[in-house]
């Protein structure tokens, strides 16, 4: 029988010269320091990986760690609390693990500087006890060679740091994190290795850079919304933009104001997953739409990861099964209300809780109707009707016993019924980002009102293209409201977090 032969255990661990702690009391200036600690560390990393791969000494492991801000408070004094975040609950040492510094630039310079603002206290910028994954410290479309891998002889696992699914989870979003005594506080809602790994899927999923996603994101469930959307938007960069710098498609496709061929990246082969397209202003503060198909494990997953990037709202543009004999093929509706049959957030939101509207989003959604469709006041209640959506999990609900998916829409007084639009709104409550759902009703199966062949091309096309215009008009106006009023309260549990 041939001897297994191991490896000597490796004793000595190769880490960056230590980072002194830092106090700050100019946000730039510790977004500045965090992108140079963050940036040696994994420079740190991708250099001993690739001196390993060269030959190097495989008898040490190479470990760097994550930057980490933080802050003290000492004392109970009120301050405004009129905005949802950018405060401390109670005294005490809050802190966070931060990653990709430069992405998130606008981001964390705005939340230290109302926290500095609201407490009058300094940040300080460390070293956290977190390691960063050797995959996480790769740059954005790196390639490794796979036969320089397989050079380095010991398991990567042995010399470098992996992701640690045990550590990246959503208990501090959930609200069931314990804090352990003596430890600080959370001061975001996710932790840097959380980021990264929804980073990273972003990438997977969409086939766009996560610097491209903007700060107002609406989904849909129908490529006929995306072909006008990007029809739409190609039209707006031949013709200098309309306020808008750049339009971004799958394979990071770049086509800029003022041009109507792409001047940079490569069309994916094949559409991802979930494909998405990016209508760019400075700052994040343009629209990007994403199809995330149909069902409620999608707009779930991507919700999951989209959160991480902290946009400002969120809305579902679709398709829906009008409930209501009273209702016409093409109407809309504006959900208040939802009934949660998708089961997909079960164990992280329990549905016994509800998911109330945002008086934000639902005022910019009512007038976009409007003025789109030149409606108003009890003449807008012929096209479009208020109320509760039931999302649920079945395609096909209908062919079910009607006492049982029937009975309970009635009971809830339900409008309406498709498959994504609880889902995105129950992880936008969850993960604190301003939420809404504008349907359009596309058949009415419990009335036996069904498209007859050719109706539907006709729908599509009539529809899509006011419903789009409506949705972007509805973004265009929360993208000119102060963050600090989109933002609800209503979205903040008893301890919050003090970054948005």
């Amino acid at each position: 029988m041939e001897k297994r032969i191991y490896p000597q255990a490796i004793e000595s661990v190769v880490m960056p010269e230590p980072f002194g702690k830092k106090s700050f009391d100019d946000a730039k200036k510790a977004v500045a320091a965090l992108q140079g600690l963050y940036d040696r560390n994994t420079k740190f990393l991708r250099d001993s990986f690739a001196a390993l791969a060269a030959g190097g000494d495989e008898s040490k492991r190479y470990r760097a760690f994550y930057p980490e801000i933080g802050v003290t408070t000492n004392s109970f004094t009120q301050i405004d609390s009129r905005q949802a975040y950018g405060h401390m609950p109670t005294p005490g040492h809050f802190s966070t693990t931060i990653t990709q510094p430069a992405l998130f630039e606008t981001y964390l310079v705005e939340q230290l500087r109302l926290i500095m603002r609201n407490h009058g206290v300094p940040v300080t910028v460390s070293e956290s006890t977190t390691p960063i994954p050797l995959h996480f410290a790769f740059l954005e479309g790196t390639h490794v060679d796979g036969a320089a891998a397989e050079r380095i002889k010991r398991p990567i696992r042995d010399l470098f740091d992996v992701p640690d699914l045990d550590g990246t989870d959503d208990q501090i979003a959930n609200g069931t994190f314990e804090v352990a005594f003596g430890e600080p506080r959370p001061l975001a809602p996710f932790t840097a290795q959380r980021i990264d790994y929804s980073l990273h899927r972003m990438t997977h999923y969409t086939a766009t850079s996560p610097q491209h996603f903007q700060n107002f994101v609406l989904f849909t469930n129908y490529q006929f919304y995306i072909d006008e959307f990007v029809a739409r938007a190609r039209a707006q960069m031949a013709e200098g933009g309309h306020g808008y710098t750049e339009f971004v498609e799958p394979g990071n496709v770049v086509t800029k104001a003022g041009q109507s061929v792409p001047s940079e990246g490569v069309a994916a082969p094949r559409l991802p997953q979930m494909p998405a397209y990016h209508l760019k202003k400075p700052n994040h503060g343009g629209i990007t739409m994403v199809n995330i198909g149909v069902g409620p494990s999608n707009a779930k997953t991507i919700t999951d990861h989209i959160a991480v990037l902290r946009p400002h709202a969120w809305l579902m543009l679709g398709h829906c099964a009008g409930l209501r004999n009273t209702q016409a093929l093409g109407d809309y509706v504006l959900a208040h209300a939802y009934v949660r049959e998708d089961h997909v957030l079960d164990d992280d939101l329990p549905v016994w809780v509800p998911i109330p509207p945002l008086a934000e989003i639902q005022v910019a959604l009512q007038e976009a109707v409007a003025e789109v469709t030149g409606l108003s006041g009890y003449d807008l209640k012929r096209i479009m009707r208020t109320g509760t959506v039931a999302t649920i999990d079945n395609r096909n609900w209908e062919l079910r016993d009607q006492r049982g998916p029937v009975q309970r829409l009635s009971q809830s007084r339900a409008i309406a019924l498709d498959m994504e639009s609880a889902t995105i709104a129950a992880n936008g409550f969850r993960f604190r980002v301003p939420y809404g759902t504008l349907l359009c009703v596309s058949d009415k199966p419990l009335h036996g009102e069904l498209k007859l062949p050719g109706m539907a091309t006709e729908f599509y096309k009539r529809q899509v293209a006011q419903h789009l215009t409506i949705g972007i008009k509805a973004m265009e106006k929360l993208a000119e409201m102060p963050m600090e009023r989109l933002h609800s309260r209503k979205l903040r549990s008893f301890s919050e977090t003090a970054f948005q």
